[in-house]
């Protein structure tokens, strides 16, 4: 059996890999826990998977190139998450260690996310039970219906999709800035980046993070938005210019934000703006609901799996230069 070391800590296997997940992949092998809840870094990491087969790992911790030179009885790290930006793809195929990602189970927890994040930008709902929470009477102000606005959304991947799909249920007008999407959808109007900040209500980062993408929402960005927009962020900190979003909303260019993501470690949102009175900010749990954690869970579960058994998993990045795998190649 492979012996396989499962980087996530107590904290995060409670929300990250549940029960199901982890006795299944006990099924497979001997599985070495992680049972601190300080972030490992690359050296702890080396050490506590030292003889492993195979890590399996969440968000955190970062695999650079130290890991796969110091690991030769690794031959596969399996990530739990989409995300394998801190991971040294080049330096574990120079070591002939195959990378896997996890599929987006978490389309309908994000899209969902964004859609209260709406609600209660448009609402009010947190200043008034925060004020209430603390003794004093909220002020009583008008709300807006999303019914008939304008939803912008910058990245039409799995999730943007899925929020336009309920967007659209619920009387909005949507426009998309995504010059690599191919939209079919009559009433998920394409256009450019600038003109759908100029027309949108509720403009929501969902693009991924890429060099491309990097402070996309940047000072120039806010200033094409209407005063009374609100900005949503469900994707990654790089893209916003955090400075310039804090002027914007000191300045009133914009009316409101609503961030899940940010700089701070763990793409959680930088404190300075998750203070803010304009700002609605909760802990990168977007995508954390129980279905959306075991789906990428059992991912992880199939991969092992499936690298036991011989065969090339799905969410493989790096099979061509992955030849430890031969270990586990079926007897001829």
């Amino acid at each position: 059996m492979a012996d396989i070391y499962l980087a996530y800590s107590p904290g995060t296997r409670a929300n990250y890999y549940g029960d199901k997940p982890l006795a299944l992949l006990q099924a497979l092998g001997t599985v070495r826990l992680n049972d601190s809840e300080t972030p490992l870094t690359p050296t702890d990491l080396v050490h506590a998977a030292a003889g492993c087969d195979i890590i399996v790992a969440p968000r955190i911790p970062a695999a650079p190139a130290e890991v796969f030179d110091r690991l030769p009885q690794l031959a596969a790290y399996c990530r739990g998450a989409v995300d394998i930006r801190n991971i040294d793809v080049d330096a574990a195929s120079r070591n002939g260690v195959l990378v896997t990602r996890a599929t987006p189970g978490f389309a309908a927890s994000v899209a969902e996310w964004v859609l209260a994040a709406m609600f209660d930008l448009s609402r009010g709902i947190s200043d008034a039970a925060l004020a209430y929470r603390n003794g004093v009477a909220p002020a009583v102000r008008m709300g807006r219906e999303l019914r008939g606005a304008t939803l912008g959304v910058a990245g039409y991947g799995t999730i943007g999709q899925y929020l336009c799909r309920i967007a659209q249920a619920l009387g909005m007008q949507i426009v998309v800035a995504d010059p690599y999407a191919n939209i079919t959808e009559p009433l998920h109007v394409a256009t450019s980046f600038d003109a759908m900040l100029a027309q949108s209500d509720y403009v929501v980062c969902l693009a991924p993070a890429t060099p491309e993408t990097a402070q996309l929402f940047n000072a120039a960005a806010f200033a094409k938005m209407q005063a009374s927009a609100f900005f949503i962020n469900a994707s990654r900190g790089e893209l916003v210019d955090e400075a310039a979003l804090l002027l914007a909303l000191d300045h009133g260019v914009i009316a409101a934000a609503a961030l899940d993501v940010g700089m701070a470690p763990d793409q959680m949102p930088s404190s300075l703006l998750a203070r803010h009175p304009g700002v609605i900010a909760t802990p990168h749990i977007g995508g954390l609901t129980p279905q959306a954690a075991e789906h990428q869970a059992m991912d992880t579960v199939n991969q092992v799996a499936a690298i036991l058994a011989g065969r090339l998993p799905e969410g493989a990045v790096n099979a061509g230069k992955a030849h430890r795998l031969a270990r586990f190649a079926p007897a001829q």
